[in-house]
This record gives structure tokens, sequence and C-alpha cells, in this order.
């Protein structure tokens, strides 16, 4: 047990002086699990359990179990937070229960520079970022304005720290295990839950260790770590499980490089990553004016390492000595390629030769320490007179880093090679890339420092081979143009005539004159928040204020049409499409257009094409459900196994609840989005016997019986009129639990807590 330390108060950060770490709290949680499973912990481990919402009851097995935790913060990306801040005005609290924040990165699409790219989209966006803004400071979150940075990065500078568990509405959240955090990336409906003080659930990570040892240098960096592990483990070998980094070789990597690991550990399905605490952690906290941080943080230490003998589900172990630099892709980040070998790659792929545009930058690759070894390569290009090959593009990772590589001359480096320096955002990592140098489905290759390359995610075509590596090689490869060009062996000519090979990079880990901050690009909650007015024109069609869904009725459920009959895999994606549907993601009405546009209709094996039962004709999903809403008619759709798998969007549950669906029936559901659809006042139903998903004809009607008597663990039965004639009784079961029935019963979880807000 760590000594005593309660009367320590240590703010989260300078902008929440009256919020406190509290590593107390913490260990005490952490005895209790320690006395009950009498073993030793691995870091990841302790930090979970050190959050537990009951630790004395909780039941804990890896791969099991199901979590009930209380996070230490939310943080919120502009696109997700809108749904995320309208559900939770709909839940009647006047304030969050736990430190949040608001980040517009998402929103800016790279086109010609960020000088003249932030001003389009602040234009472009001005109403969705008024409600941020507006909501921000009524609800006592805390508001980054367009262009202060990438959600991940501005986390790591100021809100992350050592032992907190955090959830952000972006995948990339793990990025805070650099500063030994475990962040995982979340649905915008998990934040609404920490938002509104209820517990979050996860189920019980896996840990898989990574032993690092020896120490990395030359042309090698933190983001090889994470290419190498992607290739042993590939884009479904992290998932169920917690990847924890330790061993000696983790004393060698900046705390930036341990971020840049994490970051990239959500390509490889893991629920998130992390670093054990260290100094390279607490020169960083320094560096950021959190020293008070970095101290109490020593108090704690102990917890803040796996112990010693601890347990690993998978142990993977990598001598940084031999490590070297690595390529990934195309069209997968867990293709890993070593430099070495990657010419003979890229001929005997035909992979296109030529690069078009080399970037680096993003919310992976945009640290201190990154731009200053990429920079120190464009200055040794440049002082032999070369100019980039390539289109090549800075993206930098906050305000902060872009007005400190601004002062140090960086960014005059890379202006001078060529490079053309975008917004503090997202950009093309994201998709947010107005490319005008190919067209569409044209075969080319792009590189760069971001995290994930799947086909069309840069540039929307299909035809660019994305590869990903670290700043240092995407840099030095823009000088050739060219994937066969290898930095470490081959040579170019310089403007003289003569060969010119490059110099390993060097740069500076942290700034030695400190950060700049910059433009003071943070809006902190004002004192008096009540008179604050929130921002939604009732004529907008990006936003829209939600209204609360209708409470059960008291009654079963009778008569309901099968909406569609989904035949085989229906994720997420299926349900509710992104891509240009993002812009309506503050809007239920104008987003549910997407619904199920996707799925494949079992009746007749098309999308989009189902049987109107009023009309007897063939129309769109969203259509067919909206006439059945105007005529008062609930519906049901029927599902193949592990439905609504893939990313936990909140708007898969809510666009089926919004558009008058009572229930989803499936053989399976993926489990995020089976509670996703509870919170929502939805029923998720699965079939007793999966092979009774044959018994329904995709025009029957059903009858949901047994909602009287609903209660945990007792099935409910289906009763299917099939338009032949026929009568089937189907037993379904369901995993409802006491408290979401009485979701159920409410109408949704927002609409509970309203009840009980109002009768308190």
């Amino acid at each position: 047990m760590v000594g005593e330390t309660s009367h320590v108060k240590v703010p989260m950060s300078k902008f929440e002086q009256n919020r406190f770490i509290d590593y107390k709290t913490m260990d005490d949680r952490l005895q209790i699990v320690r006395r009950r499973l009498n073993r030793p912990l691995t870091l990841s481990e302790k930090t979970l359990y050190g959050h537990l919402d009951n630790p004395e009851h909780q039941e804990i097995e890896r791969g099991k179990s199901y979590l009930l935790l209380r996070p230490d913060r939310v943080a919120c990306q502009d696109a997700t937070a809108q749904m995320a801040l309208l559900q939770f005005m709909s839940a009647g609290l006047p304030s969050v229960a736990v430190p949040t924040t608001v980040h517009c990165d998402h929103l800016i699409e790279a086109e010609v520079g960020g000088e003249k790219d932030l001003p389009r989209a602040m234009s472009a966006n001005k109403e969705v970022y008024d409600f941020l803004a507006t909501a921000s400071a009524k609800y006592d979150i805390g508001f980054w304005k367009p262009g202060s940075g990438i959600i991940h990065q501005i986390v790591l500078e100021n809100y992350a720290f050592p032992g907190g568990l955090m959830i952000g509405t972006d995948s990339h959240t793990p990025n805070a295990g650099g500063l030994g955090m475990v962040a995982i990336g979340v649905g915008g409906a998990d934040a609404v839950d920490v938002m509104a003080n209820l517990p979050w659930e996860l189920k019980c990570p896996k840990v898989i260790g990574v032993k690092l040892h020896g120490k990395m240098s030359g042309w090698t960096s933190a983001k090889d770590v994470i290419l190498k592990v992607a290739g042993i483990l590939t884009v479904k070998g992290g998932t169920g499980a917690i990847i924890e980094y330790h061993g000696p070789g983790t004393d060698a990597i900046s705390c930036t490089g341990m971020g840049t690991i994490c970051n990239m550990g959500a390509e490889i399905g893991a629920t998130t990553s992390v670093f054990p605490f260290n100094d390279r952690m607490a020169d960083y906290l320094r560096a950021t004016n959190r020293e008070n941080i970095a101290n109490y943080a020593k108090q704690y230490s102990e917890n803040l390492r796996s112990d010693e003998n601890a347990q690993y589900d998978e142990l993977i172990e990598i001598d940084l000595d031999k490590l070297e630099p690595h390529i990934n892709g195309p069209f997968t980040p867990d293709l890993a390629t070593p430099l070495s070998n990657f010419k003979s790659a890229v001929l005997e792929n035909n992979w296109p030769k030529e690069i078009k545009v080399a970037l680096i930058g993003s919310c992976t690759n945009s640290s201190y320490e990154d731009m200053s070894r990429a920079a120190s390569l464009a200055r040794q290009a440049v002082e032999k007179g070369l100019k980039v090959r390539s289109q090549f593009t800075v993206t930098p990772g906050s305000e902060q880093v872009r007005a400190t590589i601004k002062r140090d001359g960086q960014m005059d480096s890379f202006v001078d090679a060529g490079g053309m320096v975008l917004a503090n955002a997202c950009g093309p990592c994201i998709g947010q890339w107005k490319r005008t140098d190919v067209r569409k489905g044209e075969k080319n290759s792009i590189i760069n420092s971001y995290n994930r390359n799947f086909t069309g995610r840069n540039d929307a075509n299909p035809g660019t081979h994305a590869f990903v590596t670290s700043p240092e090689i995407v840099t030095a490869m823009s000088f050739a143009g060219d994937l066969t060009f290898n930095p470490m062996t081959d040579s170019l000519i310089g403007a003289d005539g003569k060969p010119f090979k490059f110099q390993e990079p060097i740069g500076d880990e942290l700034p030695s004159q400190g950060f700049d901050p910059g433009q003071n690009t943070y809006q902190p909650p004002p004192e008096e928040r009540s008179q604050v007015d929130v921002h939604v024109s009732p004529t907008s069609q990006r936003l829209q204020l939600l209204k609360p869904f209708e409470e059960w009725n008291g009654d079963d459920i009778k008569e309901a049409p099968v909406l569609i009959k989904v035949k085989g895999k229906c994720t997420t994606d299926h349900i509710s499409m992104a891509g240009p549907w993002l812009k309506y993601r503050g809007h239920l009405d104008n987003i549910s257009n997407n619904m199920l546009i996707g799925a494949v209709n079992a009746e007749n094996g098309e999308t989009n094409h189902v049987r109107n039962i009023l009309t007897n004709k063939y129309d769109t999903v969203p259509d067919t459900a909206r006439q059945y809403k105007a005529e008062g008619i609930k519906w049901v759709v029927v599902g193949d196994d592990n439905y609504g798998e893939g990313s936990s969007r909140e708007h898969a549950a809510l666009e089926p609840r919004y558009l008058n669906g009572a229930a989803i029936i499936t053989k399976s559901f993926a489990r995020i989005h089976e509670t996703n659809l509870k919170k929502q006042g939805m029923l998720p139903l699965t079939f007793a016997n999966p092979a009774d998903y044959d018994k329904i004809d995709p025009i029957a009607k059903v009858d949901i019986l047994g909602l009287k008597e609903f209660q945990p663990g007792k099935s409910l039965l289906l009763k299917v009129h099939n338009p032949n004639g026929s009568v089937e009784e189907i037993p379904v079961n369901h995993t409802f639990n006491e408290t979401q029935i009485e979701w159920f019963k409410a109408g949704s979880a927002l609409n509970m807590i309203r009840k009980k807000l109002a009768s308190s």
C-alpha cells in the first residue's frame, strides 16, 4: 500500500483548478481488488480496477466479466460531439458530471494550406461550431476552437496523466497511453453515460504484453515499433485486449513516441495501449507545465507500472537494437515490410512507384520530436539545392506545436523544401482532403505518417495505394518521389551534380526554449452559465434538438411488420453509413435517411429495396419506415449473426428508435450495439434457436409477448404471422438487467435520468 498522501490536491489540468487527480481513492479501490484476487497485477489491470464503481463486489475475469467503471474524464471531437451533446441536453442535467472537453478538428478540409483552409471551414461549419461552443459553455465543458489542433495532441499536452482513465469519442483516443493513461475510444452514447454520471461498462480486457529490450538509433523511430507489432498481431490480433508495453526498452522512448505507439494500436483492434510511468513522461509533464502531476505520480509509482511476475495472455518481445524502419500497406495497416525489403515488394507487387503525395503530421506523428527529425532531413536536402519531387504536406498536431516549430525554424525548412503547411487538424488522415491531382479510380501511391490506410481512407479514391511509415522516411522519400528509394542506402543527385546521401535524422525530444503556446484557442466555461443560450436554428439542416422518446405504453407489441429481414453481415456502417452523411451527425431526422440502406434484404438480395405492406410496393428502407411511423405503426428488424459489429456509432441505435422501430431480432449481436439499442429504449432480442431465423417471412408481422412480466433471465415469446397464413411461436432471449428494463419502460436511459431528476 502506498503511504498516506490524502491531503495532496493536484488539479487535473491548468484549465480545471477545482477538479483533482485522486490517486488515493484509486489506491484504496486497488487494495480491495488485490485482497480479492491475490495475484500480481498488470499495469492496465491496476488502472481499470482502481476505477471500479464497486470494487468489493465487481466480478473480475479477463475476457469475460463486464466491468462497471468511473472514468476520470471525457473528450469529444466535433463530428461525434454533436449527437453526444444533443443527447446529454435531453437528460435535463445542469452540467457534466466529469471533466469534459470538445475539440474542433474533424470538419476542416485540407486543400491549399492552413491559412486559407481554416477560415473556409469556419465559415462552412459556423452553425456547428456555434452550437458546440454554446453547448459547452452551458454545460461546463472546455471548448477548443477550430485551429487548436487534433484532439489527441491537445489531450496529451493538457489533460492526460499517468494512471488516469479517460474515454474519448474517437478511435485514436489511446494516444494518451503515451502518458500512462488508459484511454479508450468509444461511441457517443458511452460518453453521454459518463457525462450523465452513469457507470461505464467495459468487457474486462485481456492483456497482451509487449516487452521491449534495447534502444532505437539512427533511422528507427517509435513508429516502427507499432508498425512491427501491427505486422505481428494483424488488424484483429488485439481485439478485446489492452496492449501493455513494458521492459527496459520503454525508457528509451520519448513520451510523445510512446503516444505514437499507443495511438496506432487502434489499427490492431486493441481496446487501448499503455506504457508504464517513467522519467520520460515526467520530462514531458514538466515541459508542458505540469510538474505537480509528475511529482504526485512519483508518490504512487508502484501503481503506475505492472507488478513483478504479472501474467499476460500473450507476450511479444522486440529488440529495439535490431528493429529497422518499416513501411506498412497498401490498403491495410498490418502489411508490414522492413525498409530493406520494400523496394523488392514494390516491384514484385507492381505498386505504382511514383510517390504523388508525401504527408507528415496527424495525431499519430506531429510531436516536436517528429517535426525536428523530419526537418533535419529537409535541411540536408535544401542545402544541396534539392526540392521535393512529390507534393509534400505538413500537418502540425496542435497550435502549440505549430507555433513552436515556426519559432525554432523547422517550419521554414519544410517550406523551403517546397512543402505546404496544413491547418492544425485531422485533414487528409480522415479523408478531409480536397485532392485534385489524380482522377478517381486512377492508380497512384501516397506515403504518410498517419495511422489508417484502408481503401479510400485519405482521398476517397480506391486506386490510391497509401503507405504508412515514420515522418522521417516520408520526408526523405519525398525528395526522391519514388517508392523504391531507400534513404538509408541510396543517393540522390544534388544541384551541383554530385551524389548526395542523407545522414541519419536528428532532433530534440523537447524544445530547449520551452513550448510556444501560440494563439489562445481555448474557451473555458463561464462562471455564470444559467443565462447561456444554446444555438440551434429550427431551420438548420445540420443540427436538430432531440425530443424525448415516448415511454413504453405498458402493453405487448402486436402486429409489428418486419421492416427488413437482413441477410448476412450487417455492421454499424450498413445500419448508418458515414462518408457524405458525416455532415448530418447532429441532425437525427436527416441522418435517419441512411438507416439500413446498406443492409441486404433477404427477400430479394438487394439493398435499400423493401416491400411496404401499406402499398404493397417496393421503396427505400428509410421511406418505408417513415410511412409506418406516420401511421403509428411500430416495426421490427430481423437480423443475422453479430448484428451491429464495428464502430459503436450511436446513430445506428438512434435512427431505428427515431423512425418508430420497436425491436431488433437477430441470431446474435455485437455487444456494444446491443447495449446502445437498450439505451435508446429498443428491444434487442436473440433467437433461442438461431435456426428460427428461417421461420420468419421477410414481410411477416410479429407480436412480442411477455413484456408485462419483463424481467432479467426470462425469455419473451415471438408470435409470427406469415403472409401465407401460418403462425409460428418462437422463444427469444434478452440480456436486460433490472436497470436496463427501467430504461425500456422509461423510453430510454436518458429519459430515466430526467424522470429521477424531476422526482428529486
